[in-house]
């Protein structure tokens, strides 16, 4: 800079000593414009909260052994919110349709108008024949729960009786649900298991998933899969297995014991205890002493 010039006029080169200051801090009505680091992690799982509204999801439904299309409003662990043309009664079963393999059996909680509150039913379900699943929840119950004795309170199994069709053995539920890890785009989540067949699962998990995906699914210590996404609704998500899965490997992958203090989504509970579910007495979900004296009895034929 010539001071001489600034000072007498005349051409001046501008080439100041100090630059000038560029502004820092948030843009005008940008907040977003400031990185905020994220230290704490997330202490609590909110996940039964009304988080996935889907104004414009529609599915299926099966009630009454027929299908009906229906516009799914929420979507959340544990339950559901429906709004259509069908007129089913409190504590009606109702099979929900996501997608390829991903039904959901269902018990309706509320009706309001065209709207209808469906809640999940608790346990794992295992895609298989009445046979083969008794063999699998025999293989569970002696590696995981081998103390566990007969409720005096079950019916006594006799033998002279004959042994019931394999086919119809699903009178009475079991009350185990299996949990595991999905690993997906250098993260693990935890997910629950709807259902799973030897081809395939349905699970529920936090994960951001897309279609196409090509996650881990891991459950144990013992069990990786490697899987397909093939389809995505909300937060629950199709899998396609990679290999055929032999469902008796689950005996190495301790499941948790469904519990009636199931706490509900805001949109499941108008007024209705927690406790006060129809998956319990109503619908015959066993306790784990029932389904050993159950699965004994079925042994001795």
């Amino acid at each position: 800079m010539n001071i001489r010039a600034r000072i007498f006029g005349g051409k001046t080169e501008e080439n100041p000593v100090v630059q000038a200051k560029k502004p820092r801090g948030a843009k005008a009505d940008a907040l977003g414009s400031i990185a905020v680091p994220r230290e704490e992690t997330r202490r609590a799982d909110t996940r039964d909260s009304d988080r996935h509204r889907l104004p414009d999801e529609q599915v299926r439904v099966t009630y009454q052994g027929a299908d009906r299309e229906v516009q799914l409003v929420n979507l959340s662990g544990g339950g559901a919110m429906v709004a259509g043309e069908f007129e089913p009664m409190l504590w009606d079963r109702v099979d929900l349709h996501l997608g390829e393999n991903g039904t959901i059996e269902c018990a309706v909680r509320w009706i309001k108008g065209e709207r209808v509150g469906l809640e999940f039913a608790h346990e794992t379900r295992l895609d298989c024949s009445a046979g083969e699943q008794a063999k699998v929840l025999r293989a569970v119950i002696a590696r995981s729960f081998p103390d566990v004795e007969f409720d005096e309170s079950a019916a006594v199994v006799d033998e002279e009786t004959p042994p019931p069709n394999d086919e119809n053995r699903g009178g009475r539920r079991h009350p185990l649900i299996w949990s595991g890890q999905l690993h997906h785009d250098f993260q693990s989540t935890p997910c629950r298991l709807r259902n799973i067949s030897e081809t395939g699962a349905m699970i529920e998990s936090a994960a951001p998933l897309r279609v196409g995906a090509e996650p881990v699914l891991e459950l144990g210590d013992s069990i990786q899969l490697s899987a397909t996404v093939a389809w995505v609704v909300g937060d629950t998500a199709g899998l396609a297995f990679r290999k055929p899965f032999d469902l008796h490997q689950l005996a190495s992958a301790r499941p948790d014991v469904a519990s009636a203090r199931w706490q509900a989504p805001s949109y499941l509970q108008p007024g209705v205890p927690a406790a006060d579910s129809p998956w319990d007495e109503q619908w015959g979900r066993m306790s784990i002493g029932e389904l050993r004296q159950s699965l004994e009895g079925f042994l001795k034929h």
